[in-house]
């Protein structure tokens, strides 16, 4: 669930059962835990060439690429001994003792139990087809580029116990728990981080876990509490649409390649621990928006013929605009990216994708601004207002 993002509002045990217990049919139960830990996401930059890695990934301080964990002896993992991948995946610690940076989401996989590890590792090794294709270095300069401080990171930051159920909580919302925190690395995207570029927070026990963050020009949204309903939020991850919202952004690639996967029990799971989380009050930052005569005519134009004139939308194709988390929160990264570049919502199994054209091309950045606004004060709408210089800063981001 890593990388969530979404156009609507983007984008698990008391006894913990193995993943491996609810892995679909037609999978091995190591590749169900591939598709739960969504690694083809981020290990793939070629569909021709699953797995071998240089996707890359950009950090602050530079790009950092993903490696090949195919079974390829000379530039994947096929040398790894299941020990020396457990330590990989817990501790960010490679075979020849470097350390990851941590956009591998180490943190999170560090909860997982010793079974969907191994079932993890034997798919890699037995399951995947090795591809001899070398690893892209990162352009990180040095002396930035030294892994040896990450040592320091990890013991400031990095917790590797597994994960622990909850006492007095079910057994279904344990597993989600644990799919969430754990393989799902949900809090990767969604849970702001802090100075250090760590997670802020680990677990539900923290208000401002999965309480909504900004990464790579996206916001990834609060999804806490009753901010979806289950439904929707089972919808959301099965098909990238429930009635009212869509999917789309880096949100849209975890759908594709991990959680339109997941078995409808694994999905109740997520579901029902995420809507249990305690809904934390949303922060009034900014003056409120209004809705201008010159708003609501590029809405008019560019808009009311998909979304309607009342913004409801169609149900179940085009995502309502009312009460719509991404049209309402403060941060409008990912408002902006579809207003101005368009948008894809995912392909699946049930679903065929479709296209949103973007618009940046047409209106300036006031008028951008000006649609933006209008949106937030329709429909009975409440957001804060942004500004044109607002536009222009997201626009910079993809020059």
């Amino acid at each position: 669930m890593s990388r969530a993002l979404s156009l609507t509002a983007s984008a698990l045990l008391l006894a913990l059962p193995a993943l491996a217990a609810h892995a679909a049919p037609a999978m091995s139960a190591g590749e169900y835990v591939a598709k739960l830990g969504d690694c083809a996401a981020c290990h793939t930059s070629e569909t021709s060439k699953p797995l071998a890695g240089g996707k890359g990934f950009p950090t602050p301080i530079g790009t950092v690429f993903a490696t090949n964990i195919t079974p390829d002896k000379t530039h994947g993992i096929g040398n790894y001994s299941l020990p020396e991948f457990i330590k990989v995946m817990r501790e960010g610690v490679a075979r020849d003792g470097h350390r990851l940076y941590p956009a591998m989401p180490y943190t999170a996989y560090a909860k997982m139990s010793d079974k969907d590890l191994e079932d993890l590792y034997h798919h890699l090794m037995k399951e995947v087809q090795p591809l001899a294709i070398a690893n892209k270095e990162s352009d990180i300069p040095w002396p930035l580029n030294m892994r040896w401080p990450l040592m320091g990171w990890n013991w400031i930051y990095h917790d590797d116990s597994r994960f622990t159920p909850v006492a007095g909580k079910s057994e279904q919302w344990n597993r989600g728990a644990y799919l969430v925190q754990g393989a799902g690395h949900c809090g990767s995207c969604h849970t702001p981080r802090g100075l250090g570029m760590q997670e802020n927070a680990l677990t539900e026990a923290d208000p401002l876990y999965l309480s909504g963050a900004t990464l790579d020009g996206w916001y990834a949204p609060d999804i806490r509490g009753s901010r979806y309903s289950q439904q929707a939020l089972i919808d959301l991850l099965k098909t990238g649409r429930s009635q009212h919202q869509a999917v789309a952004g880096p949100m849209a690639e975890v759908i594709t390649h991990s959680s339109q996967y997941f078995s409808d029990a694994d999905l109740a799971s997520i579901a029902t621990y995420l809507t249990d989380l305690k809904d934390e009050p949303l922060a009034e930052q900014g003056a409120r928006a209004y809705a201008s005569a010159s708003g609501k005519a590029d809405y008019a134009m560019y808009c009311s013929t998909c979304h309607g004139v009342n913004g409801q939308g169609n149900d179940h194709v085009i995502p309502s605009l009312v009460g719509n988390q991404t049209v309402l929160a403060d941060d409008p990264a990912s408002l902006l990216n579809v207003l101005l570049y368009g948008a894809e919502t995912p392909i699946t199994q049930g679903h065929i994708g479709y296209h949103m054209p973007g618009y940046g091309w047409a209106l300036n950045d006031e008028q951008v601004a000006g649609l933006v606004n209008t949106l937030r004060a329709s429909w009975g709408n409440d957001g804060v207002a942004i500004k044109p210089t607002t536009v222009k800063a997201q626009r910079a981001l993809h020059e």
